[in-house]
């Protein structure tokens, strides 16, 4: 990195940049495919896992309720000896730090054991939502304490889910709550019907979610308002390959389009289940040409990074709304980013982290309700703050491709999803010196 312990500068470029990248595997394939693998009776092997301070924290939790786990972290494989979904431990303290994934998914299959459980979690996550998770947990039959805010973590969770099968549940701040939900629904003896009660029904994440269910031998009906999985289903994950990270790519393809290089992400090809797929359509409308390659898509950028301001709306692939609201800022016109006002309820408030990030360096940003628009203008030096959120971090950066003077604090944020993000886009960057 070229920068201090606590800073990233930014390095403009004054050329296009061309290159092939690798990034890690799929945060939210890694987290899924490690849940469903406590559900398996016999033995799983993953491959392509993600290492990140989010899995990490997933695997140290189920070392701590007991899961015979061999890890191989230079090989990036996890083999787990299967139990059906019995949980080893009984009873135990897990620490699911700031991921989102690990306090969902294993408060689910806490809820459903036969044991108690204290899960802790990190200031950050402490004031993530998760009472429509309690909720229907609660009807399920489990029993929650909690220990600070009624309806937050940190809780005692006492096991016995899976009496009643009949929920209903609001998905409108997360969709990570149902896909808790449908993951242990399988051991339950009498199924789980849920019924969604937002104007939201459905996401990119819930669809992740029910593939790799369906690709493991548990099938999930959906009729457009009510899911609904069987109880007793056998899950058999096996052996796995997780996709790499699409969110982390976008970050890359970005980079061809701002600068009008072609970049080639290793193992992303079209057949990828992962939402942020769309991204790749929205940089189509930016101009830029897309192709599969061999190696994986390739993505080259309109003629010097010029392109047009468009109006998106990316509800089902909001992760991307960051590395969106970069681009608007060089874009020639005005950009509007619709329907994403959930993510203020993510690592930090993202709706508010865009504007004032955007405005800190020059660029007009203002929320409308649920939407962001921005015009774009010459982007100013500043110092980025990151909210200790990834997502700020690696989204921004991208600003300093094209303006000097950008600065990112705290980048060690990265490592909640992908540790050696700016070593990877130094190594590019220098590599077209």
């Amino acid at each position: 990195m070229n920068n201090n312990i606590n800073q990233y500068r930014c390095s403009k470029q004054n050329k296009s940049i061309s290159g092939i990248v690798k990034v890690p595997g799929s945060k939210s394939m890694t987290n899924r495919a490690l849940l469903l693998a406590t559900l398996s009776k016999n033995d799983s092997m993953l491959s392509g896992v993600l290492f990140s301070d989010d899995s990490r924290h997933f695997l140290m939790c189920l070392e701590q309720l007991g899961f015979d786990l061999q890890i191989d972290k230079e090989n990036k494989t996890v083999k787990m000896q299967g139990t059906g979904g019995n949980i080893p431990n009984k009873t135990g303290t897990i620490n699911v730090g700031s991921a989102g994934t690990a306090a969902r998914f294993l408060t689910a299959l806490l809820a459903l054991s036969d044991g108690e459980y204290v899960i802790d979690c990190s200031n950050q996550m402490k004031k993530r939502p998760m009472k429509p998770l309690f909720d229907a947990l609660t009807k399920m039959g489990a029993s929650f304490v909690f220990l600070e805010e009624d309806g937050f973590l940190p809780a005692k969770v006492i096991g016995n889910g899976g009496t009643c099968k009949d929920v209903t549940m609001d998905i409108s701040k997360s969709t990570q709550f149902l896909s808790a939900l449908l993951m242990v629904a399988p051991l339950t003896k009498n199924g789980l019907r849920i019924t969604i009660t937002s104007e939201k029904k459905d996401g990119a994440y819930i669809r992740i979610t029910r593939k790799m269910m369906e690709q493991f031998g548990a099938q999930v009906d959906f009729d457009g308002e009510v899911y609904e999985v069987s109880g007793g289903q056998e899950v058999v994950v096996g052996d796995y390959y997780i996709e790499p990270d699409v969110s982390a790519a976008c970050y890359f393809y970005t980079v061809a389009a701002l600068l009008g290089g072609s970049i080639t992400v290793k193992n992303v090809f079209y057949s990828s289940m992962q939402g942020d797929m769309k991204f790749i359509e929205v940089l189509k409308m930016l101009g830029c040409k897309v192709i599969e390659t061999s190696e994986g898509i390739n993505v080259t950028g309109p003629e010097d990074g010029v392109y047009e301001g468009i109006d998106i709306n990316m509800n089902d692939f909001s992760d991307q709304t960051l590395t969106m609201a970069a681009l608007a800022a060089y874009a020639t016109t005005p950009t509007v980013i619709r329907n994403v006002g959930h993510i203020r309820l993510q690592e930090c408030n993202r709706m508010a982290a865009i504007v004032n990030e955007l405005n800190r360096v020059g660029i007009t940003c203002v929320e409308e309700g649920d939407d962001l628009r921005i015009t774009p203008g010459e982007v100013h030096p500043a110092v980025i703050e990151t909210y200790e959120d990834h997502r700020v971090a690696m989204a921004f950066s991208l600003l300093g491709l094209k303006s000097d003077g950008i600065i990112i604090d705290n980048p060690d944020c990265c490592k909640k999803t992908f540790e050696e993000y700016f070593e990877v886009l130094d190594d590019l960057l220098n590599k077209n010196k």
